[in-house]
């Protein structure tokens, strides 16, 4: 199993979207970065990821589950949606999507600038200046590491590092 996460914008697509969706699934559709795409290539049903909601106040809200493997993007080949892309054809489709469900929220969320103050999760992708990609791998260590401080601090930063 590898660990994941993907980035949305709330006012976009938001965890409150995913928790209305039909048995708490969607398609994560709209990925238009090869890097992401890649990525999402290469998951597997069963894989788990972070559900980060980006923009104003980013910030981990709970973790998902990828559902269904990779398979063609059809937002792509439709001119009605946002995410066309007019290179896209049903033959060469080029853009792909997984599909995720919802496993659980946290109980608070846990916002970038504290998970900045971490050592462990200096490596993450995710807290590299500049860092756009809507999806992203997680090592199995900083997954752990997240969902530990998760469930043992909530809200609270000030203490120690929930792994020690």
């Amino acid at each position: 199993m590898r660990h994941w996460l993907f980035k949305s914008e709330p006012e976009c697509f938001s965890w409150q979207d995913l928790s209305d969706a039909p048995q708490q699934t969607t398609s994560w559709d709209g990925v238009r970065n090869y890097q992401a795409r890649n990525f999402m290539k290469s998951m597997r049903v069963g894989d788990r990821g972070f559900f980060y909601h980006s923009g104003a106040d980013p910030a981990i809200i709970g973790v998902v589950r990828v559902v269904r493997e990779a398979y063609p993007d059809h937002t792509a080949q439709d001119p009605e949606n946002n995410h066309f892309d007019p290179r896209a054809t049903p033959e060469k489709p080029i853009w792909e999507m997984v599909d995720v469900q919802l496993e659980r929220a946290f109980p608070h969320p846990l916002r970038r600038r504290e998970l900045a103050a971490f050592p462990e999760l200096a490596g993450m992708e995710l807290m590299r200046r500049g860092s756009r990609l809507s999806v992203q791998p997680v090592s199995p260590e900083a997954f752990a590491f997240i969902c530990a401080l998760a469930e043992n601090s909530g809200a609270d930063f000030t203490g120690p590092s929930p792994l020690t």
